[in-house]
C-alpha cells in the first residue's frame, strides 16, 4: 500500500506529568521543605527556651526552699510533715526531703522510689542535680540539692504537663502553618507556571494553526524581554516557512500547467498511432500500449499535481450540499466496482445525510478503491455506517495491511511504504483524498480489517436534516 517507509523501532516515551504540574509540585514541596525547616526551628527554640525557663524558675524555688528547710531543721524539735505542708510550691511541684536516712514526701504520688536513681544518687553525695523524669505517666522536672549540715537532702518535682500541653499547641499550630503555607506555594507555583507557560501555549497554538493550514498565523509580542526574541525567532521561521512553501506550490503549479500543453500534443499523437495500430508490426504494437499506458499514467499524475496545488492556494471550489451518504456511495460502487461486492449499510445510515461535494467525494472512493486494487488484492467489502452524529464509509481489502508505525504517514504526499516501493505512481492519490476530506471537515484513517488486510474509513459529520 501506498505509505512512508517505516522508521527505525522507538522505544515507548515514560509518561511524565505536565510542565505545569511539575512547576506545582516543585514549588508546593519547596514551600513544605522551608515550613517544615522554619517550623522544626521555631519549635525547637521555642521548647529550649521555655524548658530554660522551667529550670531556671523551678531552681531557684528549690534553694529558696531548701534554705527554709536548712533553717528549721538546725533549728530542732522540727515536724517534718508541717515542714514540707508549709513551703511555698507556686509551680505545683512536689517537696520530698530526705533526713537520717528516713524519707518523707507531701503527697503519696511523687516519692523516694519515684525520683531517678542517678539524681537520688548525685544529692546524696553532696551535690545538687536536676533530670526529667515521668511518673505515672505525667512527665516532671526533679531538681535536689543536699544540705549537709542538717544531714538531709532536699528534692522538689516539678511537674511539666502545661508545659507539654502549651508545646502541643505550639506543634499543631505549626503544622496548620506549614499546611497552609504548602497549599499557597502549590497555589503560587500553579499561577506563576500559567503565567510563564502563557507565551508557549501561544506558540503551541499557533504551530497548530499553521499546521492545520493557516501560514498567516503568527504570535503577538508580549512586551517582555526574554520572551519577545523567541516570539520574533518563531514569526520569522513561520514566515519563512510561508513564503517557502508558497514558492513550491506556484513551482507545482507552473510546471503542471507547462506540461499540459506537451502532454496534450503526446496523447494526441499517440492515438493517431494506436488509431493504426493494426497496420504496425508486433514489437510496435506493444511499444504504441506501453507508451498509451505510460501517457495516461503522466496525464493523471499532472491533474493530481494541479489539484494539490490549487487546495494549497486556497482556491478550491467546494460545492457541498447535504446528500444521502448510503445512496451516494452505491452509485459510485457500481461504476469503479461493476463485478465488486455490494455496498453494505447499516440500518442506522440508510437515511443518514451529510454535506458531500459528489465531484470531489467520488474521487475520495475512486482513490481509496484504486489504492485497494494496486496494493492491496483488490476490494473486499465496502460498507456504509452511522452513529455519534457521523457518517463513516469503510473500504476493505485482503492485502498485508498497513503497519501500525505508517498508518498516520501514508496519507503524506510522495510517501512510500515498504508495501508500495516497488510499484510505480507518484504517492499522491491518498495525500489527494486525505485533502478532500478535510474540505468535507471529515478525517480519513486506516486500520487493521477483522479478517486480515487492511481497512480506510471516511469519517464526514452528519448534516441536519
Amino acid at each position: 500500500m501506498t505509505g512512508a517507509e517505516a522508521g527505525a523501532a522507538r522505544p515507548v516515551p515514560r509518561r511524565r506529568l505536565r510542565l505545569r504540574l511539575r512547576a506545582t509540585v516543585a514549588f508546593a514541596i519547596g514551600a513544605l521543605a522551608v515550613s517544615l525547616a522554619l517550623s522544626g526551628l521555631t519549635y525547637g527554640l521555642v521548647r529550649r527556651y521555655l524548658l530554660e525557663q522551667r529550670e531556671s524558675t523551678a531552681t531557684t524555688q528549690v534553694y529558696l526552699n531548701a534554705r527554709l528547710v536548712r533553717s528549721s531543721l538546725l533549728a530542732g524539735d522540727t515536724d517534718v510533715p508541717a515542714l514540707l505542708a508549709s513551703l511555698a510550691t507556686t509551680l505545683g511541684s512536689q517537696p520530698v526531703l530526705e533526713l537520717d536516712g528516713d524519707w518523707f514526701a507531701r503527697v503519696v504520688n511523687v516519692g523516694r522510689d519515684d525520683l531517678p536513681g542517678p539524681l537520688r544518687a548525685t544529692v546524696l553525695d553532696g551535690g545538687a542535680s536536676r533530670q526529667r523524669f515521668a511518673a505515672g505517666g505525667v512527665p516532671y522536672l526533679a531538681v535536689g540539692v543536699a544540705l549537709p549540715d542538717a544531714d538531709a537532702a532536699y528534692f522538689e518535682a516539678f511537674p511539666l504537663t502545661e508545659l507539654e500541653r502549651t508545646l502541643d499547641t505550639l506543634r499543631a499550630a505549626l503544622l496548620v502553618a506549614a499546611t497552609i503555607t504548602t497549599v499557597a506555594g502549590a497555589a503560587l507555583g500553579w499561577y506563576a507556571s500559567r503565567r510563564v507557560l502563557r507565551p508557549l501555549r501561544d506558540v503551541a497554538d499557533t504551530a497548530a494553526l499553521i499546521a492545520e493550514g493557516d501560514l498567516s498565523a503568527r504570535i503577538d509580542e508580549h512586551g517582555d524581554a526574554d520572551l519577545d526574541p523567541l516570539v520574533r525567532s518563531f514569526n520569522d521561521m513561520a514566515s519563512t516557512l510561508e513564503g517557502r512553501l508558497e514558492r513550491d506550490a506556484r513551482f507545482a503549479s507552473d510546471v503542471s500547467h507547462e506540461l499540459r500543453s506537451p502532454l496534450t500534443a503526446m496523447r494526441a499523437a499517440v492515438e493517431v498511432v494506436d488509431a493504426r495500430r493494426d497496420e504496425l508490426p508486433e514489437r510496435v504494437r506493444v511499444a504504441v500500449a506501453v507508451l498509451r499506458g505510460q501517457v495516461r499514467r503522466f496525464e493523471r499524475m499532472v491533474l493530481d499535481l494541479l489539484e494539490i496545488s490549487r487546495i494549497d492556494a486556497g482556491v478550491v471550489p467546494v460545492d457541498l450540499r447535504p446528500r444521502n451518504v448510503a445512496g451516494f456511495v452505491r452509485r459510485v460502487a457500481r461504476g469503479l466496482l461493476p463485478d465488486g461486492p455490494p455496498v453494505e449499510v447499516s440500518p442506522a445510515a440508510a437515511e443518514a445525510l451529510a454535506l458531500v461535494d459528489e465531484r470531489r467525494f467520488e474521487r475520495v472512493l475512486a482513490n481509496l478503491v484504486e489504492n485497494a486494487q494496486k496494493h492491496g488484492g483488490g476490494v473486499t467489502r465496502v460498507a456504509v455506517d452511522a452513529g455519534d452524529g457521523r457518517v463513516r464509509v469503510l473500504v476493505e481489502d485482503h492485502g498485508p495491511g498497513v503497519p501500525a508505525e505508517e498508518r498516520s504517514r501514508i496519507f503524506e504526499r510522495y510517501a512510500r511504504g515498504d508495501a508500495a516501493r516497488h510499484q510505480v505512481g507518484t504517492g499522491l492519490g491518498l495525500a489527494l483524498a486525505a485533502e478532500h476530506v478535510r474540505l468535507h471537515w471529515g478525517r480519513v484513517w486506516v486500520e487493521d480489517a477483522p479478517d486480515g488486510g487492511a481497512r480506510f474509513v471516511v469519517e464526514l459529520p452528519k448534516a441536519v436534516s
